[in-house]
Order: structure tokens, then sequence, then C-alpha cells
């Protein structure tokens, strides 16, 4: 089924798109899809029904002038699409970073005031007011892998740096039980000594993969009894190993694209691994992670299919914590679809990480990386970014934030330059009345106020700065 309107695109914006739809029967997954006189552009997905409107939210970057048709697609042919108030918005990039600069001051910073008295409650005007962070309240972290356990130089780039990670592979299936029954944590075993030595937090990345090809090769020709009991065994192994130990578990990994273990045990079969993995280590946030839900336009694992996969999980009984993963493996960049996914998203109010982070190489990899982070870190549902980039000689997955020398690529300058601007204090003088006022992030400060005359400087320690409400 087609729906075409003609629209006419203006280059070079990045556009918000907008629509409401519903099918005449059943329900449906509906594409706006862009057809420019040189490419056709998906704007995004959502899952129309009978009888409601759904409210398709998607984005794109337009790179070209002139008119363009809009479709609505389905792959169901049986189905009417109707639509009504279809909007196309299109932003320059000076408005667009305007709305990131505010969404960063709401929701990532706080207006703080000081005021410098004497002894007798009288205000100290210009006295130098320093104020340092000594903890950042967001996450920002990177991924790495065994090759740092006997490399110093990687030991002390990475731990000047971070102080939140994830295993490559190291904690996965397939790397710990190569043969069936024969167990092998020793490289989990001391990449955790490792970070827990460096006051660096972990995430548990993963306990099962939905994909077939991720399995053990033992595992993938078993019967649905074995599998069972395999998985079974498995996921008490690893979360009884290191119970406690991780502040998430991504539990099912991409059980949005995949259904490996749903296909040969029923379709209740994620909802049993989340209900054991929250029995078996409570105190952890267990996590579905995906990818492509807000890189691109992905039928498979639209946010909307997201949406639908946890209303599933809920259905089918399952009542504990969840936390909502985004791989985020960025190819082109388009941040229109980005910071709309994320909006459709946070509807959930779930914890939302962004747990994968990287920019495929090309000319313009570190500058997508840089646009790519600003858009993640100004959006109020994210609580945390992991870079997926645990450095290689050989190379890493997509993006290295190194050379083998451990010189800073153009991507890891960077990362350095959100390091430093999560973590920034603020200096000044205060007014006629003995007051300096700033915005800092939110955080963890120690602030010192040093008298004009020089005679005596006083220290403040353990202030908190946080949202309003908690603040409060």
């Amino acid at each position: 089924m087609v729906w075409v309107v003609s629209m006419k695109l203006l280059r070079p914006h990045l556009d918000g798109f907008y629509a409401w739809l519903q099918v005449s029967h059943g329900n449906a997954d509906i594409a706006a899809v862009f057809k420019t006189q040189s490419s056709y552009e998906t704007a995004g997905w959502v899952v129309a029904q009978k009888g409601c409107w759904s409210m398709l939210k998607g984005g794109l970057v337009v790179n070209v002038s002139g008119p363009a048709d809009l479709y609505f697609e389905s792959n169901n042919t049986k189905v009417d699409v109707w639509a009504d108030s279809v909007s196309l918005q299109p932003f320059t990039h000076e408005e667009w970073k305007s709305h990131q600069d505010e969404s960063i001051e709401k929701f990532r910073k706080q207006r703080v005031k000081f005021q410098a008295v004497d002894q007798h409650n009288k205000p100290i005007a210009n006295a130098t007011v320093t104020i340092t962070q000594t903890n950042s309240r967001f996450p920002f972290g990177s991924a790495i892998n065994a090759n740092i356990l006997r490399n110093t130089a990687y030991q002390k780039w990475f731990t000047s740096r971070f102080k939140y990670t994830v295993f490559e592979n190291e904690l996965k299936w397939y790397a710990t039980e190569i043969n069936r029954g024969v167990e092998n944590y020793a490289v989990s075993d001391a990449l955790v000594q490792f970070a827990r030595s460096h006051g660096i937090a972990i995430r548990g990345h993963n306990v099962l993969w939905d994909n077939p090809i991720d399995q053990p090769q033992w595992v993938r020709g078993l019967s649905p009894n074995d599998l069972r009991a395999a998985a079974s065994k498995r996921i008490n192994s690893v979360m009884r190993r290191y119970k406690g130990q991780f502040f998430h578990w991504d539990v099912v990994n991409e059980n949005l694209h995949f259904s490996f273990f749903e296909s040969k045990l029923g379709g209740y079969a994620s909802t049993d691994f989340y209900k054991t993995a929250n029995y078996l280590d409570p105190r952890p946030t267990p996590f579905l992670n995906e990818y492509n839900t807000i890189e691109v336009t992905d039928g498979a694992a639209s946010p909307n299919k997201y949406l639908q996969k946890i209303s599933q999980l809920r259905a089918q009984g399952y009542k504990g914590p969840l936390g909502i993963g985004l791989q985020g493996h960025f190819g082109n960049v388009n941040l229109p679809f980005t910071r709309a996914a994320l909006d459709t998203l946070a509807s959930a109010r779930l914890p939302t990480w962004v747990t994968e982070l990287d920019v495929h190489s090309g000319p313009n990899q570190a500058n997508y990386l840089d646009q790519v982070i600003r858009e993640i870190h100004s959006h109020a549902s994210v609580q945390g970014i992991i870079l997926w980039t645990a450095w290689s000689p050989q190379g890493c997955y997509k993006m290295c934030l190194t050379d083998n020398n451990f010189r800073n690529l153009p991507t890891g300058n960077v990362v350095d330059k959100y390091l430093r601007r999560f973590t920034q204090g603020s200096d000044g003088i205060t007014d006629s009345n003995g007051f300096f006022e700033t915005s800092l992030y939110h955080g963890e400060y120690e602030a010192k106020i040093s008298h004009p005359n020089g005679i005596k400087s006083f220290n403040l320690k353990n202030i908190n700065v946080a949202p309003n409400e908690e603040a409060e």
C-alpha cells in the first residue's frame, strides 16, 4: 500500500517530520519515505492501527533543494492508510545547535549562587571564587578488552579519562564456554579486577545473545530441551559469579532483530530470562540492548517496535526494573531522526543509555562523533554514554580514539573535549554584595573563596549540584 503527497525540500536543513496515521483494519508497519530527484530518504516508522491515530515522529537531513514526493508505505497490501496533520519543520544548523544549548542548560546544568561574607556576616566584594568539580553526575565511559591487561600505556590513557566501562567480547557466552561444560572466566575476572581496582564501574555485556551466529558453536544445533538447560546454566553461572559487581546487565542482546531463543524455546523466552536475571542479581538494572533504533530508520528496531518489546515483556509477566540500551553505531548522521527516536522512547520512562557509541570511519568521522555526542547529551532522557572504542593493535571495531602509541586521533580529541566540558568548574569575582553566580553541570564540587586583600581563604567541600527536584 502506498499513499503519496508532494512537498518541497530546502537545502541545507535539518527537518523534523510528524504525521498521524491510521489503517483501515488490524495494524501495519508504516514507513514515511521522501523521494527526491536523486535518492529515497526514510524519515521514520510507526505501527499504525485501526480505530486510533498513531503518531509517526521522525526526521531527515536535507542535502538537496526542490520538489519531493512523500510516500507512506507498508508491506501489508490489504490495508488502506489514512494520514492527517502531516508536518515537515525545517531548522537551520544554527537553530538546531541553539536548541541543544537550551536543553543542556535546562537538563544537564544548574544555576548556582554563592555569597562570600566575613566573620561579621558582611558581604565580601571582589573576592576570587574558584569552583572545581570532584565528581561528574553524567556517566561517560568506553569499552575495554583484554589488551588493556598487559599494556601499561593503554591503562594509563584509559584510567586518566574514564570511570565507566563495558567489556567488548570477553564476557560473552562464546568467550567463556568455547566447549560445552568447560567454563573459563579468567580473562573476564582479570578485567573486573582491573576495573574495580581503579574505581571504574562496569556494565555487564552480555548474558545471552539472540543472534544465531553469535552463539557458541556447540549451542546452535541443540535440541530445545538441551538448549533450555544450557541457557539456564549459562545465566546462573555468569550472573552468580559477578553478582553485585555490575550496575547493568544486557540480559538478551538484540532481541528485536533476532529471535534465536524464541524460535526454539517459545515466545516467552526473553521474558523468562529477564525474570531469572532480576532474581539472581536484583541490584543492577536488566537492559534491553539494540542497534539501529536511534542511528537509522530500521523497521525491525524502530522506536515503536522497541516500545512494543517492552510492552510484550510486561504483558508476559516481567514486572521488574528494565533499561533501554541503544547501541549507537552511526554511519551517516541524521540528528532529527535521532532526536525524534529518543523523544518516542522517553515515553516509556525507563533508564536510557547509549551503550556502544561509535561512528564508522570516513573523512567526517570526528565531526560526526562531535555532533552525535552533543545531540545525545542534550536529550533529557539519556542517563549515560558508553563508547564502543576498545583498543586493539590490529584496529578497533569501527572507531579508535588513539593510535598504537596512545596519541589521540581526532576522535580522541573530540572525546577529551567533552570530558573537559562535563567536568569543568568555574571561577570569577564576587560582586559588590558578595555574590558570584554561574551555571554548573550536575555533579559534586569544591569551592575556594579568596579574600581580595589576600589575608584569608575559605574552602567549601561536598557541594552537590543536582536537578531541582533532587536539590530540594
